[in-house]
């Protein structure tokens, strides 16, 4: 009786990315409720890739029975690292964006509506798949951010709550 080794060999290197660039939808994360976003590896070395990301959305703001649509763009620079198709993801951005106010007047003792700049930095750890050359494309992560003191806020604060979701296509 001849007993044969079962040898499995797991992948020792790591592919270069081809697929370079990215369109994807992401619900939650750096822009809050949803976007379209652009993403591209700017730089690889081994198993860790640099990404950068812009993106765009439009927030409705219903105040005073009136809804007005305001324009957000989510920016985001992320690091991501692994071998093949999966990857932990970790990132940093910047969303800014339009939002309206009410501004109470304390001598006239009216309500004033006010259009203000609004940012938040959002964070990022999660998981993505991508394929080295290329196809769809899915994350998940997590994306706490701080809001920064704009827009009628006067300091800064942290919120934990937030993930976000993506599907898209690398090529």
């Amino acid at each position: 009786m001849v007993f044969q080794k079962n040898a499995s060999f797991a992948q020792t290197e790591t592919n270069t990315f081809t697929a370079k660039q990215s369109l994807y939808v992401e619900l939650g994360g750096t822009a809050g409720r949803y976007a379209i976003n652009y993403g591209k590896v700017f730089h690889q070395s081994g198993k860790l890739k640099l990404n950068a990301s812009a993106g765009f959305s439009m927030w409705s703001n219903k105040l005073n029975s009136k809804t007005t649509w305001l324009p957000v763009v989510p920016l985001e620079f992320s690091a991501f690292y692994g071998k093949s198709n999966h990857h932990l993801e970790m990132g940093i951005g910047f969303t800014s964006g339009l939002d309206r106010t009410l501004e109470f007047d304390s001598q006239t003792l009216e309500t004033n509506e006010k259009v203000v700049f609004d940012a938040f930095i959002p964070l990022r750890i999660g998981y993505r798949y991508q394929k080295p050359e290329g196809g769809f494309f899915f994350r998940v992560g997590y994306t706490p951010f701080f809001n920064v003191p704009l827009g009628g806020r006067e300091e800064w604060n942290f919120d934990p709550r937030f993930a976000g979701i993506s599907f898209g296509k690398s090529f």
